[in-house]
């Protein structure tokens, strides 16, 4: 039998290589180890010869990556893969074997094998793989075995046979001779037995009815025992009797009805036959029409329903006593009153109805640190029509158990454990909504760990032009700095909703060390040690100015509102500051006209919580004039105006539709003005109100994209009385959606002046019209419909939500050298979407959201909308400004280049990055426009910036800086300030108190400038040296050194002058004693005083100490203690902000006035100072210009000289001088010393 066998194997084996069904490989040693690492799964029982399957390739690494599925290959390969494979082969497309690709991959005979994308090193992606697996020769095998077959027996607790079977296959029909049978039983036995008989009662089924309603009675509730055998029984009752009915049966109903009889509930008095009249009416007296009418005690039970005039009747509610009638409408708040008789017999209910507010954050919680084992205290409170009732705490995304922690508005943690560290937020809602607060960050720190590292950070300190380091010729020093974190101090009393000024870390000591700059020595205050101390608590300012958006018409004296409560007023250039308190999360101003000749503009500003003054340029639309309508008639409105493009919709009034305050129908004339904010209209993007965002339904604040937005008023004949207007209709012309999934999302919304928030108004529904609208010709168009009621002085809007968002991450620097060291903070930069080329079918010609960011020590994230299909479907207009001052971008013309740009190639061939200048050199170079291209993430460039996806806002805020981003930077070249203690003017919490210190004070910034007049062909370096002068502390040491190349002065010919700042005399920051400090003015050059202001010198010569001048190359003095003006040539200005002192000081030094402000340097007004910079005559040739007109002579000269330096005797000969042509060489060109100075001699007579 066994010889029999072999025989089988081997005629197989011959009759399979016969038929080209296989082959057999040898491989080495090594390539059977290489082999095993991929085949990870090998079926150990498979023995003798085996073969292998052709190759196969059903997937490609595209999208997640590279699967050859084996369930995949059998059912597109049915025939040609064993149903039981013994070893599995993977190799690249390439023939590299799986191992030696370095790539990481998954093998299963089971299941096949795979490659995942993301899962390789490096951002790499999956090769392409094909496998081929081996397969056991021998035709015949056993399938696997069976489920066990059910037990013999059914009875409980009783024993009884399983039995499982397997059959034997054979895969290619043969002769039986080449065919062995399968070895082993086909099938197995085993025994098996039934649990033990069990009895289980059923569960307690309901209770019956009381056998009575009061006095005492009983129910029955009843149950049955399930058995799986007779032999067993349930322990137990099956009935069950419980008490029922206990209370005492009620008297009969007490209640005594003057008038009527009580309800059927005696819970009121009813008059058959009387009847209550009600009025319901809005703030503005127009009549509501559909208010739900209820009793208070039955709110669901609706009893009537207002008319188109707001009245409604409530049959059967007596005259003599009150009733509460619960009165609601969708959109108005809900409202409770008290009907009112009198002596008639009548009673009657009036109601007025206020317009539902959506809930909205006025406190929101604050950061918090605390030691482990503390307490902590969060607070929230919202406003809203009908006020918020319910309050929701959530950490770190999870709603937290308000039964555990039993919060309301506030949020109280105790006994605080390391991992309640995280952020904090809450969520409140009412009918009209819900509204999330920003979070809160909650740090917890292990007890005995410092408060805050004592060890500074590093912070490099840019030294003076002039100031070289030998040895490492580095033009920076390290002076360090103290994280400006929270950490936990000692409060007095830690269940605040804010923690008062707070604790920070901040500098605990200073030393001086000394700068060798080579040619002089340089003092520093540098950090040595950190410590928890009280925050500085910076002043908040927001500044601006308010122009009309068509022709820079400031705004005068206009009402500036911060929610309902007036803040301000405008001044005559429209300019405006306000002071924002340091629990403001949100600042929403609203501007007001007083004249009416412009719209009402609410405001969402962004500020600089370091203390940075943020400076907003404003833009308001200019009202419409009215045109005169017949308030009898129907009326059509057009919204929108661009020249050659039809209107973007239609305001339609039907008649009868204008009311006044007291309700009243208006018939007559109506002037009516429409203001359209239209988005064709690229430059009124600016004066957009709001920041175009709404609240969800979950409370998210979301972005919108419009479509146009609207201000309207309609005012009598007389344009005095305001007029209402109810059932007005909006139409929007299709044509000007482009986006096709923008129509069913639509909606109409209306801004809240009071939130800044939109919203929603209504839907829209299809419309189809036959009519010109403008056009020539007539045609059927597609209107969305939305209707609305004109009830107060609104904004409105056609916006649809978008949900293709991305973050843009830019940053602003100090010069174009673009330093990471020299990021400026405090900037603003503002991105408007739009699109890129006319007619583009995905998006509408017009920008369509405007958003504005802060810059901060990482620079700035904002968000745009951005398409993953096309790369041009959304782009992007980014501008940059600081204090006024507009930014220059990185040039994109005559070569883009990425160092400066940066962002790297390939990607920034996809933004398609340009420069406002880009085409035309003459425009400003203060913008740039980019496409919007959603990054792909599985492209490793696309990974890096500047263009993040919406859920990445982490990852673009914390980029590092040789990350891909754009760049602004500021035109502001040959100007330095060096101060001996460091300190960041656009973070003012980096203020350290020190003798020192440039500014003493950190609530208040005095800035000092001088006049100076450079008389020269050209433009002079000029430094001011700061020294104490008076002060004790500071006699003699220095405070810091300024440099400022002069401007010239366009009107006046060899004339330039600078504005140079210097130290201010006053109190130092221990408040205790004046130090006049000792200022140097150096111009740098060839220069020479020849003027100072008699009145400046007059005034330094009656308040000595005086300063010596004994250099005429410099002017010393010690500042004055007075603000001087400009008839003294020093320009002195005091603010809360040290940028804004020193522009508004600049600016009145260039103008040479006290109160102007002027950007061209007037040279001949308010100068304290005059030097004379002629240029320095050359008196003779320099060595290079020698060698360039007579190389010849100059060389042999030097020669010469070099000669009779070493002492040697130069033998003279008698050589001629011959005069040959320029272009001829000579054989002998030398001549003697002697004859040289016979000819110059000569020339210098003649001369």
């Amino acid at each position: 039998m066994l010889e029999l066998k072999k025989v089988a194997l081997l005629l197989s084996f011959l009759a399979s290589v016969a038929l080209g069904q296989g082959f057999v490989r040898t491989r080495s040693q090594s390539d059977r180890n290489r082999r095993a690492a991929i085949n990870a799964f090998t079926d150990t029982q498979s023995t003798g010869v085996t073969e292998w399957t052709s190759w196969f390739n059903i997937d490609h690494p595209g999208g997640n990556g590279d699967y050859e599925r084996l369930e995949a290959i059998r059912f597109y390969y049915r025939e040609r893969v064993c149903s039981r494979p013994t070893a599995m082969e993977a190799r690249t497309t390439d023939w590299v074997a799986a191992a030696d690709t370095g790539e990481v991959v998954h093998s299963s005979l089971e299941k096949g094998f795979w490659c995942i994308n993301k899962e390789q090193p490096q951002g790499r992606i999956c090769s392409n793989y094909h496998v081929r697996f081996q397969c056991p020769p021998v035709q015949s095998y056993w399938t696997d075995w069976s489920e066990w077959g059910p037990c013999s027996t059914t009875v409980c607790d009783d024993v009884g046979i399983q039995v499982r079977q397997r059959k034997c296959v054979n895969i290619q029909p043969m002769p039986l001779l080449l065919v062995p049978a399968c070895q082993g039983h086909h099938s197995e036995r085993r025994q098996c037995s039934n649990p033990p008989c069990t009895a289980k009662w059923s569960p307690w089924g309901r209770w019956g009815t009381c056998s009575v309603t009061c006095g005492g009675g009983r129910r029955i509730r009843r149950r049955t025992c399930v058995r799986d055998s007779v032999t067993v029984h349930c322990a137990g009752r099956p009935v069950e009797i419980q008490k029922c009915g206990k209370s005492p049966c009620p008297a009969k109903c007490h209640l005594v009805c003057t008038e009527g009889r009580p309800s059927e509930d005696c819970s009121r008095c009813m008059c058959q036959g009387h009847m209550l009249h009600g009025e319901v009416h809005t703030v503005t007296n127009v009549p509501v029409a559909g208010a739900w009418v209820a009793l208070a005690n039955q709110p669901k039970v609706i009893r009537a329903r207002t008319d188109a005039k707001g009245r409604f009747r409530l049959p059967g509610v007596c005259s003599s006593s009150s009733t509460l009638i619960s009165i609601r409408k969708e959109k108005f708040a809900p409202i409770t009153v008290s009907t009112s008789s009198n002596t008639t017999g009548l009673s009657w209910v009036h109601a007025v109805l206020k317009s539902a507010e959506k809930p909205y954050i006025v406190k929101h919680p604050e950061d918090k640190v605390r030691y482990e084992g503390g307490r902590v205290l969060f607070c929230c409170k919202a406003t809203g029509s009908p006020t918020p009732d319910k309050y929701y705490w959530y950490h770190n995304g999870t709603l937290l158990d308000r039964k555990v922690y039993k919060y309301e508005e506030d949020l109280v943690l105790r006994d605080l454990k390391l991992e309640q560290s995280g952020q904090y937020y809450c969520k409140t809602s009412s009918p009209a909504g819900s509204i999330k607060s920003s979070p809160a960050s909650l740090t917890v720190i292990v007890k005995g760990t410092p408060a805050c590292n004592s060890t500074p950070e590093m912070h490099f300190v840019r030294l003076p032009p002039d100031c070289v380091q030998p040895g490492t010729d580095s033009m920076y020093f390290n002076a360090g700095r103290c994280p400006h974190n929270k950490c936990a101090g000692s409060l007095d009393f830690d269940m605040r909703c804010r923690d008062g000024d707070g604790f920070c870390c901040g500098v605990q000591s200073m030393e001086s060390r000394t700068i060798d700059c080579g040619s002089y020595s340089l003092p520093i205050r540098a950090v040595t040690q950190c410590s928890c101390q009280k925050c500085l608590q910076p002043t908040v300012l927001v500044r601006g100015r308010v122009v009309s958006a068509d022709n820079n018409e400031p705004l005068r004296f206009g009402h500036i509102y911060i929610g309902k409560d007036r803040a301000g007023t405008t001044g005559y250039q429209g300019s405006f500051t306000l002071k924002i308190t340091p629990d403001t999360q949100r600042l929403v101003v609203n501007f007001v006209d007083p004249t009416e000749k412009f719209i009402d503009t609410p405001k969402v500003f962004i500020f600089d919580r370091k203390g940075g003054s943020i400076y907003h340029d404003v833009k308001v639309m200019r009202k419409q004039a009215p045109i005169d309508i017949n308030a009898g008639e129907t009326n059509s409105i057009s919204l929108g105006e661009m020249i050659g493009e039809d209107p973007i919709g239609q305001l339609v009034i039907p008649p009868n539709s204008f009311h006044k305050d007291n309700g009243e129908i208006y018939e007559g004339t109506v002037k009516a003005s429409v203001t359209f904010i239209d988005p064709r209209n690229i430059t009124t993007a600016a004066a957009a109100p709001g920041d175009l965002n709404f609240v969800d339904n979950e409370g998210d604040m979301l972005p919108l994209r419009t479509y146009g937005m609207f201000s309207v008023d309609f005012r009598d004949e007389t344009n005095k009385d305001v007029l209402g207007a109810g059932a007005v209709q909006v139409l929007l012309d299709t044509q000007h959606v482009k986006m096709e999934e923008h129509i069913p999302k639509m909606k109409l919304w209306s801004l809240n002046p009071d939130t800044g928030v939109w919203e929603e108004e209504s839907d829209f529904s299809y419309t189809t019209t036959t009519g010109g609208h403008g056009r020539s010709k007539r045609e059927e168009r597609t209107f969305l419909i939305g209707n609305m009621e004109i009830r107060e002085r609104r904004l409105f809007n056609l916006d649809v939500p978008e949900n293709r968002r991305c973050y843009v991450k830019v940053r602003a620097y100090m010069s174009d050298k673009f330093l990471s060291s020299e990021q400026l903070e405090g900037v603003v930069i503002s991105l408007i979407n739009l699109e890129p080329k006319p007619g583009y079918s995905s998006n509408p010609r017009a920008w369509g959201r405007f958003d504005s960011v802060i810059t901060g020590s990482n620079g700035a994230c904002l968000p745009a909308f951005c398409d993953a299909q096309r790369p041009d479907a959304y782009t992007a207009y980014v501008t940059a400004m600081m204090g006024g001052e507009e930014l220059e971008a990185a040039p994109s013309s005559p070569k883009m280049n990425p160092n400066i740009i940066g962002v790297s190639q390939p990607y920034l061939d996809k933004i398609d990055y340009q420069r406002s200048d880009h085409e035309d050199p003459a425009l400003k170079k203060t913008a740039f426009r980019i496409n919007l291209p959603k990054p792909n993430q599985n492209n490793l460039d696309e990974t890096n910036g500047p263009i993040y996806p919406y859920q990445n806002l982490i990852a673009c805020e914390n980029a590092p800086v040789d990350a891909n981003h754009f760049r602004f930077f500021r035109v502001e070249k040959d100007k330095y300030e060096y101060n001996v203690v460091p300190f960041e003017e656009n973070d003012l919490t980096t203020w350290t108190g020190d003798y020192l210190s440039w500014w003493p004070n950190p609530q208040e910034f005095r800035a000092c400038f001088i006049k100076v007049r450079i008389q020269g062909q050209k433009e002079v370096m000029v430094r001011s040296k700061n020294l104490g002068g008076t002060h004790k502390e500071t006699t003699g040491k220095l405070y810091g050194i300024r440099d400022i190349r002069s401007t010239r002065d366009m009107r006046e010919a060899n004339t330039s002058a600078a504005c140079v700042e210097f130290k201010c005399s006053g109190m130092l920051f221990d408040q205790a004693e004046v130090d006049r400090s000792l200022i140097s003015v150096l111009p740098q050059g060839n220069c020479r005083k020849i003027g100072t202001n008699n009145l400046l010198q007059e005034y330094l010569i009656k308040h000595p100490p005086v300063a010596q001048n004994n250099e005429s190359n410099a002017f010393t003095m010690l500042a004055p203690v007075d603000p001087l003006g400009h008839n003294y040539g020093i320009y002195t200005v005091t603010d809360q902000n040290p940028r804004l002192a020193k522009e508004i000081a600049i600016g009145r030094c260039f103008d040479g006035t006290s109160d102007g402000f002027s950007r061209e340097m007037k040279s001949d007004s308010g100068v304290a100072l005059t030097f004379s910079c002629p240029e320095r005559k050359i008196s003779r040739e320099s060595l290079f210009q020698r060698l360039q007109t007579n190389p010849g002579q100059t060389l042999s000269q030097m020669a010469r000289d070099m000669r009779e330096s070493e002492g040697l005797q130069v033998q003279r000969s008698s050589t001629r001088v011959v005069a040959y042509p320029s272009e001829q060489r000579t054989e002998s060109r030398r001549v003697s010393s002697t004859t040289r100075r016979r000819v110059s001699m000569r020339t210098q007579q003649r001369q």
